[in-house]
């Protein structure tokens, strides 16, 4: 499959210009300079920025010239550290991949996609002078598949708007059910050679969000091993997960994850992204800060281990906080090992 370069292994800036309180003392004290080097000491080699179109735009759709002067200082100091560097659009006027606030009419009006168009020329024009370094993300994770048509021909007239201005950067596009793998087979979009197949992967989401007090029929003192048996998860899963499965019920009920699984998981995504000769890439993937540290080192191991086979670039979410926090204190007794699954660096190296 074709490589991602320079997007192999990263992290997410999750919480910082999104899902926040949108202030400047926010964005001041959430990510500091220093962090961009420890990012890099790591071992990444980029990182993913989601932004809220709040940050670059008005109520109206004006440009705020502080918020892309905000954006293109992380591009600087991205690029100060070795870093290369993803704008992902994590919410538009008129959507937000957020159940509390979902999709408000973005996909059947015209007025909300001119914005999304004159958002991504005003982000291509400003910088496409960062093209080495640069990826743009168009939106992050469409929800319904009653969507998809909608956004195949959005995403298709965005990308033709956005190479006006920066035909070499590229461009990253998911599909519905929240970037799901098994959405990667319907993204319809001209291949213009600078196309990435975005995808993301929480499986099995009642291991990764155990406890999770946003999902509404989870039981927030609910907690399970990653050891658990399919059956246990399945279970589990019809009971917290608004009657729906994990996502294991096809499987064994007496198997248990392995690397395996999250090849099987992804191998559909592989197969499109190898017919059209795009890479494939995973935006987001992590266990919920509930999960045990321990637990938590084992499904990186697993999936990390089918990134690798698959070729697939990848950040984690998330690097602070967001309830799935990297660099937290409650993942220090394993961090040394964390970062040599994820990033490939002994901790000696990181010493």
């Amino acid at each position: 499959m074709k490589a991602f370069n320079g997007f192999r292994s990263g992290v997410n800036l999750g919480g910082w210009f999104s899902q926040c309180v949108h202030t400047e003392e926010h964005y001041d004290s959430f990510i500091k300079d220093e962090d961009f080097a420890v990012i890099r000491s790591w071992g990444a080699d980029h990182v993913r920025v989601p932004v809220d179109h709040e940050l670059l735009e008005d109520d109206r759709g004006n440009p705020r010239e502080s918020g892309y002067e905000r954006l293109e200082r992380t591009v600087k100091h991205c690029r100060a550290n070795g870093l290369n560097m993803i704008i992902d659009l994590h919410k538009a006027a008129g959507f937000s991949f957020d159940p509390n606030e979902g999709e408000t009419g973005f996909f059947d009006s015209e007025a909300y996609q001119r914005r999304f168009y004159a958002l991504w020329e005003s982000i291509a024009e400003r910088f496409a002078r960062y093209a080495d370094v640069l990826a743009f993300e168009l939106l992050n994770e469409v929800t319904e598949k009653e969507y998809c048509d909608a956004w195949n021909r959005i995403a298709g007239e965005c990308i033709g708007r956005i190479r006006r201005y920066a035909p070499d950067i590229p461009i990253l596009v998911g599909g519905y059910y929240h970037n799901s793998a098994v959405s990667v087979k319907d993204i319809r979009v001209p291949l213009d050679g600078g196309i990435v197949y975005n995808f993301h992967c929480y499986e099995p989401l009642i291991f990764t969000h155990q406890g999770a007090y946003w999902m509404e029929t989870m039981d927030r003192s609910f907690r399970i091993p990653v050891g658990a048996t399919f059956g246990e998860m399945d279970e589990a899963g019809k009971r917290m997960l608004n009657g729906t499965s994990a996502g294991v019920d096809a499987l064994p009920n007496d198997g248990v994850l392995t690397s395996g699984y999250f090849e099987d998981f992804m191998r559909e995504a592989v197969l499109t992204a190898e017919r059209d000769g795009v890479p494939l890439y995973c935006g987001e993937y992590g266990v919920i800060d509930l999960a045990s540290p321990e637990d938590a080192l084992k499904w990186y191991g697993m999936i990390t281990a089918a990134f690798e086979k698959y070729d697939i670039g990848r950040a984690a979410w998330s690097y602070r906080r967001m309830d799935f926090g990297l660099s937290d204190e409650r993942m220090d007794g394993v961090r040394g090992e964390l970062i040599r699954i994820l990033f490939g660096r002994t901790k000696q190296e990181i010493e």
